[in-house]
């Protein structure tokens, strides 16, 4: 069934990416991914990094570079996991930890401890701690981690912005190496993972973000005439009542 929805996973995700090309959106993406994106250790540990160069106008960056959008731009990632599984993997909420489920709770692929954030001027990251799941080998648990990072660069062009969006997968311990092989490991899970990493970082062209499960930051991002507005409301209605016989 795993390798089913993983399969299938990887058709969607080639299928949205020729759509996306095709499509005409607000931004570009473009990946950068190094040849060599997936490397694995000698004691069987995985590291991959996957990198897309995302070209947007002044305007749109500086309407989504804040805390709030680095938070969404996690959920975008579990949305999109969602959707090219044609909603056949799921994720399930902890107070303290996220699951990436098949179907349900029962068959959990992936838990990851609740998420860490690094929030700098020019840089914002989030990242999962992998504790266990069935994708993972049990002496690797508790050992990786999952990262989504943003980095502001320099631009060429005064009305255009450019992002780097790195996803890292490091430290990772996969089932599958450990109970065949690392070459099956290489040629279906690894293969399927970078492919639909392609397919999320170009999906970020359409800068259609989704609104997080948790909001941690949502009040971070002020908006400055909805609050003088209720202000002016308020100052208002405290002149007329102290104007109002009594």
């Amino acid at each position: 069934m795993a390798l089913f929805v993983a399969l299938l996973a990887a058709l969607s995700a080639l299928i949205a990416s020729r759509r996306l090309r095709r499509a005409h959106t607000p931004a570009t993406a473009v990946i950068i991914s190094p040849r060599k994106s997936t490397v694995v250790a000698q004691d069987g540990a995985v590291r991959s990094v996957q990198l897309a160069e995302l070209t947007l106008g002044h305007e749109d960056f500086q309407r989504l570079w804040n805390a709030t959008n680095l938070e969404n731009l996690a959920r975008t990632y579990w949305r999109f996991l969602s959707r090219v599984t044609l909603g056949l993997i799921r994720v399930v909420y902890g107070e303290n930890e996220r699951s990436v489920a098949l179907v349900g709770r029962p068959l959990t692929l992936l838990r990851f401890d609740a998420p860490d954030y690094v929030l700098e001027p020019d840089h914002g990251s989030v990242r999962w701690r992998i504790r266990d799941g069935l994708l993972v080998a049990r002496p690797g648990r508790g050992c990786g981690f999952l990262a989504v990072a943003v980095t502001h660069l320099q631009g060429e062009d005064p009305g255009r912005d450019r992002v780097l969006i790195e996803v890292e997968v490091a430290n990772f311990y996969p089932a599958i190496a450990a109970g065949f092989s690392t070459p099956v490991y290489e040629a279906t899970q690894s293969a399927i993972h970078v492919l639909v990493t392609h397919a999320f970082l170009r999906s970020l062209a359409r800068l259609d973000l989704a609104e997080s499960k948790v909001g941690r930051f949502a009040a971070s991002r002020t908006d400055v005439r909805a609050a003088g507005r209720a202000a002016l409301t308020r100052a208002r209605s405290i002149r007329s009542h102290d104007r109002s016989p009594r």
